[in-house]
């Protein structure tokens, strides 16, 4: 039932993003409510009083916060469909291991990129573009990052697809030119229902980047 599932989420966030695919791989309903991350709800605190951050899956009246958590959260509770994370105990652990890569390595010089200049800029840009190299060379001659399934991997990463158009952009390059196995496992997961409509527009996500640019002041 759909008033069993909530998600407290807000249109960019390559977080929510991430909730949505799951839940949609999964055939899952759920209620949305925007909940905008500057601005600190009432239930956003009740219900991650911690962090106070998006997103945050809310099932049976209990919230599970985190995105990786959630997506291991969807996975265990309705394990009997779709399986996200390979059976494999060494599979799942790289699994774990390169989701936990992309959140710790790879968020930061991400949104650099994007919204600062000058050399702080310059130096992300090195730093991202050394971390897509290696997240191609994992991904490899593989279908999939876990093989010819589509999984948890490819779910923690294309949570960002529709904030590549930015790093681009304002990065000054280009993921197809300089990753071309990368941008073919893009194509490969555009073709998933459950991925076209989790994610933003990626010409919409590029105006909120000028809007957050001016607010970090970096126009």
């Amino acid at each position: 039932m759909a008033d069993e599932v909530i998600l407290l989420d807000y249109w960019p966030s390559m977080f929510g993003m991430r909730t949505k695919m799951a839940l949609a791989e999964k055939g899952v309903s759920y209620e949305y409510i925007e909940t905008d991350p500057w601005i600190k709800t009432p239930l956003l605190i009740e219900m991650n009083p911690i962090h106070k951050k998006i997103p945050v899956l809310i099932h049976k009246g209990k919230p599970i916060c985190e995105s990786l958590i959630q997506l291991e959260y969807i996975d265990e509770v309705w394990s009997g469909t779709y399986p996200m994370l390979p059976s494999d105990p060494y599979q799942k652990a790289q699994a774990r291991f390169w989701a936990d890569f992309i959140d710790k390595k790879f968020y930061d010089p991400s949104w650099k990129v994007w919204g600062t200049n000058g050399e702080e800029q310059v130096a992300a840009k090195k730093e991202l573009l050394e971390h897509f190299k290696a997240l191609e060379t994992e991904l490899g001659d593989k279908t999939y990052y876990g093989g010819e399934v589509f999984g948890f991997l490819d779910i923690a990463l294309m949570g960002y697809y529709s904030w590549f158009k930015a790093m681009e952009k304002f990065g000054e390059f280009s993921i197809e030119t300089e990753f071309p196995k990368l941008t073919e496992w893009t194509k490969r997961c555009l073709e998933r229902e459950s991925v076209v409509k989790a994610l933003t527009d990626s010409d919409k996500i590029l105006e909120y980047a000028y809007v957050l640019r001016k607010k970090f002041g970096a126009e």
